[in-house]
């Protein structure tokens, strides 16, 4: 099939909506798909890091002064969604795509009108919800409240009942779409695991020696965006509270906007104890996860995100520490490390009894380098192509 993917953001960036629609997109590909993603005016050039044929089309750099790559609303996005709408209409009308892929809600919101403008070709859409609209929104500090969060509000559910078929990269999220929509019918299409990525990397010794780790203590790792709605006060927090009791701990903090997390450290003078690497690529990430011990990640359920981070530290054999959501217990089973207070506390509390005992780090490291196995983007392509051939 002919597939127009609508990236409403600034592909690619090395955070985990754009490991979703990259790696959703490759995996389609693989399977004899026309993959073109219509996307902003910035973002890395990804053939320079992987073999495909995706075609990324970008709309005309009329605001060439927004580089902001990192995620979080902001009002020039209005400006480029209505360049992006113009673009991915004349794409749609040249190409004659079969399907029209939208992720996120601004993206599903202009394929929905794509698809309007151009009823009598019959295109279908697909919705591929990341999280939920409003609740990132105030997780962003966005929105407070009032009039204003009722209006987006209002606009979610309604954008929430687009497309011909819905899917969402989490079962949180599922179910909560699925009360919105009035057919009710809703697909969790999990984020996977990029194997390959993870093959002939050099031993854990030699990494740490190259990253300039300390070989004598437990390397705790934190990869992926560093605001407020991944859990990074968490983790600040939690950072604290652990090394007070256990310096033999260290942490790696990669990902970006790191400004606020490196004034974290310098604050608390912790350079001996917290690394930050900023900014990270997506492709450099299997070799320093293969230099530590333990994956940690913060998030809790309150945007409806998944955490397709835990995912590349099951492929890099490390165990995690997690809050007990519903989409890490379906992830990890037995590999996980779940702290059942959503808290700092509660995380660090796990992250002290994980490093203390080295025999259950080897096995939960193990456990997860084996099921990982089961979450491929192979597989999920094959439910997504599946979905595509439902409404075709």
């Amino acid at each position: 099939m002919k597939i127009l993917v609508i990236a409403p953001t600034p592909f690619f960036a090395d955070r985990g909506t754009h490991i979703r629609i990259l790696e959703e997109s490759l995996a389609l590909e693989k399977l004899g798909h026309e993959i073109t993603i219509v996307t902003y005016h910035i973002g890395k050039d990804i053939q320079s890091e992987v073999e495909t044929n995706i075609d990324i089309r970008r709309i005309r750099r009329w605001l060439f002064w927004y580089t902001k790559l990192e995620a979080g609303p902001d009002w020039q996005k209005i400006l480029l969604d209505l360049l992006l709408i113009r673009k991915a209409l004349y794409l749609a009308y040249v190409q004659r795509p079969d399907i029209i892929h939208a992720h996120i809600h601004e993206g599903v919101a202009l394929g929905w009108i794509v698809q309007k403008c151009l009823f009598w070709r019959k295109i279908k859409l697909v919705a591929d919800f990341h999280g939920s609209l409003t609740k990132e929104m105030v997780s962003h500090s966005y929105l407070n409240g009032g009039f204003l969060k009722g209006l987006f509000s209002w606009a979610e559910k309604w954008i929430n009942n687009m497309g011909d078929a819905a899917l969402t990269s989490s079962a949180e999220n599922t179910q909560e779409i699925e009360h919105i929509r009035k057919d009710h019918k809703v697909q969790t299409v999990l984020d996977g695991a990029n194997l390959f990525y993870f093959e002939k990397l050099p031993s854990k010794s030699a990494l740490k020696i190259e990253f300039e780790l300390p070989a004598d203590k437990v390397i705790v790792t934190y990869t992926g965006a560093l605001v407020p709605n991944k859990g990074v006060q968490y983790l600040k927090e939690a950072i604290l509270a652990v090394l007070q009791k256990n310096p033999n701990i260290f942490f790696v903090i990669a990902g970006f906007p790191a400004e606020d997390m490196s004034e974290f450290v310098a604050q608390n003078k912790l350079e001996t104890s917290v690394r930050v690497i900023s900014p990270l690529s997506y492709f450099k990430l299997p070799a320093i996860l293969a230099a530590s011990d333990i994956g940690v990640d913060p998030k809790d359920s309150s945007v409806r995100q998944a955490s397709g981070k835990i995912l590349q530290y099951m492929a890099a054999s490390l165990p995690v520490v997690c809050f007990d959501r519903q989409n890490n217990r379906t992830y990890l089973d037995q590999g996980g490390q779940f702290a059942h207070e959503i808290s700092a506390q509660g995380l660090a509390g796990e992250i002290l009894a994980l490093a203390d005992n080295s025999e259950q780090m080897r096995k939960k490291g193990e456990f997860n380098r084996i099921r990982v196995k089961n979450f491929s983007w192979e597989i999920s392509a094959k439910k997504i192509e599946q979905i595509y051939n439902s409404i075709i």
